[in-house]
């Protein structure tokens, strides 16, 4: 085999074009960005596979506009720009990313690699709290004006006001509506229908489409599993209503009125709903709420509209600067923003008071603050401890709390906050609920390996249970379902694709212990719910668990009845999931729960390749069955060529794998080796036409994204006046025609967090020489484990590729989710086992 370190030629690569998604609406005076962060569908590269490999520089990336962010501009470049789109790229401008994840395209980063100017976050915490522990009275935020507050003083003061805002959350938590309150979209319209059932609005068959029999109230022994009620159909998620032409109407006019393009109408009413005019009229930066708008540009809307009112520091400029900034940040895996990093995003906005603005947002309730670390939340008894002179501002007692640790203030929008605690507690419901009714020996004992007799034992005496390892682990839950339901319980599990779904039922040999999580909560799938709502099930096995999004992960553990027992099955290794939050890796790291690590290896030259980029190592592996090869090139032309020529030639003469069957996956969606390029390619030479359906023909291999986060592979079959008619996985989806071009992409070629959760047969993974900066080690870990039986290697990436391996860990991302469980779980509650 090619030795994979350094010995690829690649001295006289030429860069790749670097050829990003696509423009935002109305570019600036200096054009429309070619890829900007909203490329729709296939920006699917999540936070792990953008530039850098530092934690610090990653959660300030929400800097990296404000170079461009200048109040001079004039509206009248809004209007310019949008009229040098393409048509196409003036769609494409109105969609967000379709798959909810940032932009990952090397577009941000010069073709010489070097990376835009961005403020670093690297010890650059404010005092949040000084360090001699010096505190502020409450009538302190009364004495003097906001805008003259100490960055001490304002942070506590709202941290005061943050106390109440949770001693209000946790008095509504009594009420059943309370919990997940902050999710948005199906979740939210799913969680309605639980929680209307649990305060006894509804019956619990009202949101079916036929009358299901009532159960009969769950025996204290073990249910078997034939006694399942029959499954509900799906409820029906009511479609948004399409926006009013009258509410258009009233948009195209103000929109016109502040010289921004008419073709921003639609997204404006989408994105604010039928009152958007009146919204814009009187705040004008609400524009930054529509996909692909830049600060710049906002405020040049807002001047036309505002005159003379407006300002850099004008109140309802700062909040949806705030706001932005947050939101742009959950594209990236944050669930929240170091307000230091904040404050520096602002000052870069041409904000003259990033603290007094980072305030005002929280008071109008655009964000939320938090404290971590330290004593986040000063006991208000603390306070009478020091002096209060004559300004009413207490000096604390300098040798009360010289010890204390600092405390590092965050900033997060409120549906993640509540997310995360909506999260928090619903597993420590799960942990302190559970039944250990069943006798789970003699499961163990006939158990086909030693990691699944221990994951069996482990679940028998805990509610919630943490499962790690490679694929071949995943042997291991379908032996404890298989098990499970032989004890009679109601036992299923839960994978993110429906590939995945497809090897769970083949592991298991039982197709209806698997499920796709979707089809899950959807009611598609699985047993249904009981008549409280809750899913009918006593144990729910996660696979996949890396790619629950907080948001997600919420609304599934809300859906568990109290008793059910949860086990979060991945690998720590790959990628991450496409939305906000690192729901497994934090669990991992709060030792909420007990955790087994799976003891079995992933066989041959590619499950021993893949194993030591795990550990940071990249080995020369013996492949006599040329399970593993690779491919140098000297440049992108070279790398497009090979691999079409690997595609559709070589793998298939050499190990009978059918094309269809071979999966290729790139760093990036841009670029002159990118997925956009690769498909374009694979397309000419597997299934020429001329596109004649949106650029679509039958037999196109695609991805559709139905929803943020999922990328479902599948073929074209034809299409009418309903749509673009697809066969995805055996399942007949049909695209709306205004949905084709926002939400359906070649497939051919795909990005690694596009392939996540799932495998083919053979895999080529490209690199090309301007693949530096997306590569990182859980990148090439996810894109080289995703090939069965072959794996191409296209190199030109040259000593990147071992440098990413050794030295570019996953990029962390700022959440919440672990303090809130170890507030909640004992210390001892996660003792690895394995």
């Amino acid at each position: 085999m090619t030795a994979l370190p350094g010995e690829t030629p690649g001295t006289d690569d030429a860069p790749a074009e670097d050829a990003p998604a696509a423009p935002a609406p109305g570019g600036g005076a200096d054009g429309p960005s070619p890829d900007g962060p909203t490329a729709g569908p296939d920006a699917a590269e999540a936070p792990e596979a953008a530039t850098g490999g530092a934690a610090g520089a990653d959660a300030v990336d929400v800097v990296a506009e404000a170079a461009s962010a200048s109040s001079e501009e004039p509206p009248e470049a809004v209007e310019e720009s949008a009229k040098t789109e393409k048509p196409s790229e003036a769609a494409n401008s109105s969609v967000a990313s379709a798959d909810g994840s940032a932009a990952e395209e090397t577009s941000e980063t010069s073709a010489d690699g070097s990376e835009s100017a961005e403020a670093s976050a690297d010890g650059s915490e404010s005092a949040e709290a000084s360090a001699d522990g010096s505190e502020t009275a409450e009538g302190s935020a009364d004495a003097a004006p906001a805008a003259e507050l100490s960055e001490a003083q304002a942070e506590l003061a709202a941290q005061r006001e943050l106390r109440e805002r949770i001693e209000k959350r946790k008095a509504e938590k009594a009420a059943p509506i309370s919990a997940g309150g902050g999710l948005s979209g199906t979740a939210a319209d799913l969680l309605a229908a639980v929680r209307a059932v649990e305060s006894g609005e509804k019956a619990g068959t009202a949101f079916f489409a036929r009358t299901a029999p009532a159960p009969t109230p769950a025996p204290a022994s073990p249910r078997p599993a034939t006694a399942q009620p029959p499954r509900p159909a799906v409820p029906e998620v009511p479609a948004p209503q399409a926006a009013s032409p009258e509410a258009l109407e009233a948009v195209r006019a103000v929109l016109a009125q502040g010289g921004a393009p008419e073709a921003l109408a639609r997204p404006a009413v989408d994105a604010l709903g039928e009152l958007a005019a009146e919204l814009l009229r009187t705040d004008p930066w609400h524009l930054l709420a529509v996909s692909g708008v830049r600060p710049e540009q906002a405020d040049g809307f807002a001047r036309a509209l505002l005159g003379s009112e407006c300002g850099p520091d004008d109140g309802r400029r700062t909040a949806a600067l705030v706001g932005r900034l947050l939101e742009q940040a959950a594209l990236r895996g944050h669930t929240a923003l170091d307000a230091a990093a904040v404050r520096t995003a602002l000052a870069g906005h041409a904000v003259r008071d990033p603290d007094a603005a980072v305030l005002n947002a929280v008071e109008e309730g655009v964000a939320l603050l938090f404290g971590e670390g330290g004593d986040a939340e000063p006991d208000e008894t603390d306070a009478e401890d020091g002096e209060q002179d004559e300004d009413g501002v207490r000096e604390a007692d300098p040798t009360a709390d010289a010890d204390a640790a600092p405390v590092r203030m965050l900033l997060g929008l409120d549906r993640y906050a509540l997310a995360e605690e909506s999260l928090a507690d619903g597993l420590a419901r799960l942990v302190n609920t559970c039944e250990k009714t069943a006798d789970w020996t003699e499961a163990a004992a006939g158990a086909p390996s030693p990691s699944a007799a221990e994951l069996i034992r482990t679940v028998a005496s805990a509610g919630l249970v943490v499962h790690s390892g490679g694929e071949a682990a995943r042997a291991e839950p379908a032996a404890l379902i298989a098990a499970a339901r032989g004890l009679g319980l109601r036992a299923v599990g839960a994978a993110h694709s429906e590939d995945g779904r497809r090897r769970l039922a083949a592991a298991t040999g039982d197709p209806a212990t698997a499920v796709t999580l979707a089809g899950l909560l959807s009611g598609a799938q699985g047993p249904g719910r009981d008549e409280d709502g809750a899913l009918a099930l006593d144990l729910l096995v996660v696979l996949d668990a890396p790619q629950l999004d907080v948001e997600g992960a919420a609304v599934l553990v809300e859906a568990l009845a109290d008793g059910a027992r949860l086990v979060l099955s991945g690998d720590p290794g790959v990628l991450g999931s496409a939305g906000a939050g690192r729901v497994f890796a934090d669990v991992l790291a709060a030792r909420a729960c007990p955790q087994v690590v799976s003891r079995t290896p992933d066989p041959g030259p590619i499950g021993e390749l893949v194993s030591g980029i795990g550990i940071g190592e990249l080995n020369q592996v013996d492949a006599p069955g040329k399970e593993v090869v690779i491919v140098p090139v000297r440049d992108a032309g070279e790398a497009v060529h090979r691999t079409v020529q690997l595609v559709a030639d070589s793998v298939p003469r050499a190990f009978s794998i059918p094309a269809e069957e071979t999966q290729v996956i790139t760093v990036g969606h841009g670029g002159a080796a990118g997925t956009r390029a690769l498909n374009e390619a694979l397309k000419q030479r597997l299934n020429p036409g001329p596109g004649r359906f949106g650029g679509f023909d039958p037999g196109d291999r695609v991805v559709h994204v139905p929803a943020p986060g999922r990328a479902v592979p599948g073929v074209v079959r034809s299409a009418d006046g309903e749509g673009l008619h697809l066969d995805c996985g055996g399942a007949p989806v049909v695209v709306p025609q205004e949905r084709v071009e926002s939400s359906v992409r070649h497939g051919w070629a795909l990005s690694a967090h596009q392939a996540a959760g799932m495998r083919w047969p053979a895999a080529v993974v490209v690199l090309p020489g301007d693949a530096a900066q997306g590569l990182s080690r859980p990148w090439v870990y996810t894109a080289f484990g995703r090939g069965e039986r072959h794996l191409s290697v296209v190199h030109g990436a040259d000593r990147a590729l071992p440098h990413a391996v050794a030295e570019v860990p996953a990029q962390e991302r700022t959440t919440r989710l672990r303090p809130l469980l170890e507030a909640l779980l004992t210390p001892d509650a996660g003792s690895p086992t394995g």
